[in-house]
């Protein structure tokens, strides 16, 4: 029988406080994995409601509701992205399967380009590799934007001009794509049309359930409550399921800005080598090889926050299981919160530090899988005799309420292409 679990307080765990304290962290990272890793710190601008009064400056059609006409206009707002400013709220609260088109002209200029640029920003170069972006597939100056909350939302392209479905429910952002610290000089005229959502537009938000069918005592006899070394010691436990096949279970986790990491340390070394202290490098730094069903990970993903730190990084690992649940592909995954370094027990090297209160990753990967629009069905299941607190593997410790979460994958996410490339 499910249970709900407590709302997750907080995505942002251990914050380094000096210049000094990230260039001791970074060194010591180095170190351990023969390679270096910078802060990613990506700039928010939380604007208030007044400012987004102020920046809306026409609306010309009714409010949005349900009984609009399907694909018909429902309201028009046009903004000013000032160039010194990251992120502004629109005010504008979007619904699944609405259709939003987003249109943008003007200029900036940053002090160390040689010319203006549009929404589509400037050219990537090599320096991009170091300057801190809100989305990093896209050059600096660029007009992007964000449905939902803040702290799991993927930043997308927007550029001169943007036509996209909804997948969820939340505000709208608009940003221009640039540092606190780097902003540039001008604004962008920014027209925001939202259009009723068609019946026929496939979309699917995720629905809380208090059971799932399959999801058991009798299915938990066949999973390890806990991860392992390749010398047996027990390490993180057992804390998400996923009901999808691979396309579907690789499509989510990029969808939402998870990215894969390659358990290849030589190739990650060689491949990450220029790019070491970008954010994607730190993502893809390899993980341990644990086990499972007698196995190593099938595969592992690392996502990190809007506002997060060197060191800190959230990561999980899963497993295809050796059997269905009616007919359906399981994924067995344990999440954790890399949170700083500390001595592993077992050897005295330096490892990564994991937040003890497991929840808060397994909640973490709840909302921003459930963020894209992939995820049909979600519940929470305590099994009988749950594990609630254990040492990993390292020696360090963690406390869990021992509830797993469990979802189930929609089938758009068969349909949808991944953003990113994760083959194995």
């Amino acid at each position: 029988m499910g249970v709900l679990p407590p709302k997750k307080e907080s995505v942002m765990n251990n914050k380094l406080t000096s210049a000094t304290r990230l260039s001791a962290a970074a060194l010591v990272f180095a170190l351990s994995w023969a390679i270096s890793a910078n802060a990613q710190l990506v700039g928010e601008d939380h604007a208030t409601k007044a400012q987004a009064v102020a920046n809306a400056s026409d609306t010309k059609a009714q409010p949005s509701n349900a009984s609009a006409k399907p694909g018909s206009l429902i309201d028009t707002k046009n903004f000013t992205l000032d160039g010194e400013k990251v992120w502004t709220d629109t005010g504008i609260s979007l619904q699944p399967g609405q259709r939003i088109v987003v249109t943008a002209e003007g200029s900036l200029r940053y002090s160390d380009a040689k010319d203006d640029n549009g929404p589509d920003g400037l050219a990537r170069n090599f320096k991009d590799l170091i300057r801190i972006l809100p989305n990093n597939s896209v050059g600096r100056g660029a007009v992007i934007g964000r449905i939902g909350d803040a702290d799991i939302a993927q930043p997308f392209v927007i550029g001169p001009k943007k036509d996209l479905v909804a997948p969820i429910s939340g505000k709208l952002g608009l940003g221009i794509n640039q540092a606190e610290s780097d902003t540039g000089t001008g604004s962008y005229k920014v027209k925001v049309e939202v259009f009723a959502a068609d019946d026929s537009t496939p979309r699917e938000v995720a629905r809380e359930v208090p059971n799932l069918p399959g999801i058991d005592n009798d299915l938990f006899e066949k999973i390890p409550r806990r991860i392992g070394d390749k010398a047996g010691d027990p390490g993180d436990m057992v804390n998400f399921l996923i009901l999808g096949d691979e396309a579907q279970m690789k499509n989510v986790f990029t969808t939402a800005g998870w990215v894969k990491v390659d358990a290849d340390v030589k190739a990650t070394l060689v491949e990450g080598f220029i790019a070491s202290i970008s954010r994607e490098s730190y993502l893809t730094m390899p993980m341990s090889q644990l086990y499972l069903f007698g196995r190593p990970q099938d595969y592992g993903w690392a996502h990190a926050e809007p506002i997060t730190v060197v060191a800190s990084r959230n990561h999980l690992r899963i497993w295809k299981a050796p059997f269905t649940v009616n007919g359906q592909t399981l994924w067995v995954g344990a999440a954790t919160h890399d949170i700083g370094f500390e001595k592993d027990q077992r050897n005295g090297s330096i490892t990564h530090k994991i937040d003890p209160d497991i929840d808060l990753e397994r909640g973490y990967v709840q909302k921003t899988l459930c963020s894209t629009g992939l995820v049909a069905q979600f519940t929470h299941f305590l099994p009988k005799n749950p594990l609630q607190g254990a040492k990993t593997a390292t020696g360090g410790s963690f406390h869990s309420s021992g509830q797993i979460l469990v979802m189930k994958l929609s089938e758009a996410a068969k349909s949808t292409t991944p953003s990113t490339s994760t083959a194995r």
